[in-house]
């Protein structure tokens, strides 16, 4: 064989093991519906309408993060196209939405979809079709559950956990207490007082001395209000959502009752709660965080409330700053991006699941210092840690070490 053959052989040679090495790297690339080459659908629902449209600002933050994510070239080439939909906090509503989102504009999942009676009404039919319902925004126990839900998984520390921590102080703090109790009608208020009885052991029977349910149809929550100073209450645990929240601490200094009040997690945002109460009618709040409050003047020279600050004046900057729900926004969807860039080429349905079962120590610029997420297969429950909080100026005082919630118990 001449010289010129050998060389010819081997360069034939070296185009067809280049052309099996492409072809093997093209086998690699795995899609399921709402993936592609060039983009990754997202589905999400949210209240934008309703009685819990305050919320409605964490879809337009997300909405913002994948903007951002798009104009600095997409997640591994990849950009992403979010379909946000509007349920107006109506389970039947969320259905609809959910159908459409999946039977018709083909989304690779359904992401952070608010409420726990609207995904409720959604998750059989997420895990039937095998579509992820991932880091669903709300905090009940039932979306740590691989076991029977293997496609859907939350992302906030649950409530149950979340009130044995409040359990736990008030046994410390205050063991003789009159406890009043209002909630709302839903798994939300259900699955907090389950837990906060679960925290007080034998001793809630003595201590409860009122439970009082309101439906988010209400207009109003004063004569709740009302009837937990009637029956003197001196400790009182304040489950509601934001609207509710602010009427309650409003109404409470109306009428000159002064409990020690305890406040859910879901409705310390300063803006949208602690303002439209009355700065002075809040003092002494207490609540728990995983979040930095971005109304507090120790993050300001916080590298993640920087990067935060810095996203907001460029991608959505009539974001209402002191609104934690956008820092919560924010962080669950650096949260998303995380779990997508692990997925490299293998856009499967399954294999998002898999990353996102698969969180080690994910520290974001949102969290508390100390604060990380972690899931595993059997374990959908990326967030446990909380710090408790008192509301002191204009602000949330953190006091305390921090605890992990599942430790509450």
């Amino acid at each position: 064989m001449s010289f010129v053959t050998r060389r010819l052989a081997g360069f034939l040679t070296a185009i067809s093991l280049l052309a099996a090495g492409q072809g093997g790297a093209f086998a690699q690339k795995k899609y399921d519906t709402g993936a592609t080459d060039t983009e990754i659908k997202i589905g999400n629902i949210m209240p934008y309408s309703g009685p819990l449209s305050a919320w409605g600002a964490i879809g337009k933050t997300e909405a913002a993060y994948f903007q951002k994510i798009n104009s600095e070239g997409g997640i591994n080439g990849r950009k992403i196209t979010f379909i946000s939909y509007d349920d107006a906090f109506s389970p039947p509503k969320t259905v609809e939405q959910a159908r459409k989102l999946v039977e018709s504009d083909g989304v690779l999942l359904i992401f952070q979809s608010l409420g726990g009676p609207t995904n409720a009404a959604i998750q059989k039919y997420m895990n039937t079709r095998k579509v992820p319902q991932l880091f669903v925004a709300t905090g009940e126990a039932r979306w740590n559950d691989p076991q029977n839900f293997p496609w859907t998984m939350g992302w906030q520390p649950n409530l149950q956990n979340e009130a044995r921590i409040y359990a736990k102080y008030i046994l410390k703090e205050k063991p003789d207490a009159r406890i009043g109790i209002l909630y709302e009608n839903n798994d939300f208020g259900k699955d907090f007082l389950k837990g906060l009885k679960n925290g007080l052991g034998d001793r809630a029977a003595s201590l409860i001395v009122a439970e009082d349910a309101y439906d988010v149809t209400e207009p109003t929550i004063d004569s709740h209000i009302v009837k937990m100073k009637t029956v003197n209450a001196d400790v009182f645990l304040d489950i509601t959502t934001p609207k509710f929240a602010a009427q309650a601490i409003r109404k409470a200094a109306e009428i000159g009752w002064k409990p020690l009040h305890i406040l859910s997690a879901v409705s310390v945002s300063v803006g949208v709660v602690m303002k439209p109460a009355g700065i002075e009618a809040a003092q002494g709040i207490i609540s728990s965080a995983y979040l930095k409050d971005p109304t507090d003047p120790q993050w300001k020279n916080d590298r993640g409330m920087k990067a935060w600050n810095e996203f907001l004046d460029k991608y959505y900057r009539d974001a209402n700053r002191s609104d934690v729900s956008v820092i919560y926004a924010y962080a669950v969807a650096q949260t998303l991006e995380h779990v997508l860039r692990a997925c490299g080429d293998d856009l499967t349905r399954e294999n998002v699941m898999k990353q996102a079962a698969n969180i080690r120590d994910l520290e974001l610029d949102g969290l508390l210092p100390g604060i990380k997420i972690n899931t595993s297969a059997t374990d959908f429950a990326p967030i446990s840690q909380r710090q408790m909080i008192r509301f002191k100026g204009e602000t949330w005082e953190r006091f305390g070490e921090i605890v992990d919630a599942d430790v509450g118990g």
